[in-house]
């Protein structure tokens, strides 16, 4: 390799390095080409790009990005899984795990995840995980079942005020029932004169002449 070729591809591998959030050492000793063609496919469905590298190079490349912890993991043939951003660390663990069981070759070394060092058997319990989609199903539901009882408790009252209205409607005749009529008012009768009982009793005198004044009358005609 020309060293300009050498120079442009630790410039590649050192923007790989400092920009993956996630990476994963491999080493792909025995594994056929088909066999590597296969498992980038099934990396890249979960946003991850699968690269073998030469360590003479990837070291110069981690020393210029400031991953000083990849250095330890570039021992015989090796092979890098870079996660981007928006990729998925468990599918792509998985991913990986998956293809050493069936291959009985490839074996993980370690890696970065978000810049911190992890090993072997980190990837290892990594892959054991839920999926991304499944945690923060799992996240959400934890955080949605609190509020979910706290819903319930404002509500309760406002149910229970709501039943009694309803019961109340039902006994009235139901909602679409026409309203009662309102009962006319009954006139309230005058209280009687003090002086009514009096002067009727005066008006009858006045109409009617004493018998004896008509009796001494018959008498003296």
């Amino acid at each position: 390799m020309q060293k300009e070729d050498k120079e442009k591809v630790i410039a590649e591998l050192t923007e790989r390095l400092r920009t993956a959030d996630t990476l994963i050492v491999a080493d792909y000793r025995g594994l056929t080409m088909p066999q590597i063609d296969a498992l980038r496919g099934r990396l890249l469905e979960h946003g991850a790009t699968f690269s073998v590298v030469k360590n003479t190079l990837t070291r110069r490349a981690a020393e210029a990005a400031g991953v000083e912890g990849v250095l330890a993991l570039l021992e015989g043939p090796s092979a890098i899984a870079f996660i981007e951003s928006d990729g998925d660390p468990v599918a792509v663990a998985k991913a990986l795990a998956d293809s050493a069981r069936e291959t009985r070759i490839l074996t993980m070394r370690g890696g970065l995840m978000q810049g911190r060092s992890i090993t072997a058997d980190d990837v290892e319990e990594l892959a054991k995980l839920p999926a991304i989609d499944v945690l923060r199903g799992q996240v959400l539901a934890a955080v949605i079942a609190p509020l979910h009882a706290i819903a319930g408790l404002v509500n309760a009252p406002l149910q229970s005020l709501y039943g009694l209205i309803e019961a109340r409607i039902e006994q009235l005749g139901g909602a679409d029932a026409a309203p009662a009529p309102e009962p006319e008012p009954v006139p309230e009768e005058p209280e009687p004169e003090a002086q009514a009982e009096p002067a009727a009793a005066e008006a009858e005198e006045t109409q009617e002449p004493d018998s004896n004044q008509e009796a001494e009358n018959d008498g003296g005609s």
